[in-house]
């Protein structure tokens, strides 16, 4: 694409909203104007200025204020690939699943965070009789890992939150139908 013949250099007028706003009648209109006291850019539009920063409208989420969601809410089920060590990503998802296709060992996952909170299927192949040994980061009740159903096609569920950066609190359900 050929470069505009005619261009204009762009003019930012700078200084406090209330300097801004009192000269405002010297700005140009579309001209861009930086308030250095509000760290915000706004465009002068008829005889005013007007701010160029987005707002969200209220039924969009945020990460800084508690919510109540009026609609469900739904996480991907992020697939593992299988091996002998297995290292979920936790930064991926929050419920994953694994298809054992031999004895696995689910390392220590990448990425944690406490508070985050999820679940990990695993399923038996058709061969079934797996087993999974865990990293040390993993906390099952009376501190002993679970022995996972053997059937093949068996389902077994991992329910998780992490507690620390070492310390992931697990409950673990056996073969659902």
């Amino acid at each position: 694409m050929p470069t505009p013949a005619n261009r204009t250099p762009l003019r930012v007028a700078r200084g406090t909203y209330s300097n801004l706003n009192s000269s405002v009648a010297d700005i140009q209109e579309g001209e861009i104007c930086y308030a250095t006291d509000q760290d915000k850019l706004y465009v002068k539009e008829g005889s005013a200025l007007v701010s160029t920063q987005a707002s969200l409208p209220a039924t969009n989420a945020v990460t800084d204020a508690a919510q109540t969601f009026t609609a469900a809410q739904r996480a991907t089920i992020t697939t593992l690939t299988p091996g002998t060590t297995v290292t979920p990503d936790f930064s991926a998802s929050n419920n994953f699943s694994l298809t054992l296709g031999q004895n696995t060992t689910i390392a220590n996952p990448t990425n944690l965070v406490a508070g985050q909170s999820g679940s990990i299927f695993l399923v038996q192949d058709g061969t079934g009789s797996r087993t999974a040994a865990w990293g040390s980061y993993w906390d099952f009740v009376g501190g002993t890992a679970p022995t996972l159903s053997t059937a093949a096609g068996a389902v077994d569920r991992i329910d998780y939150i992490v507690r620390s950066a070492t310390s992931i609190h697990t409950v673990f359900t056996a073969l659902y139908s």
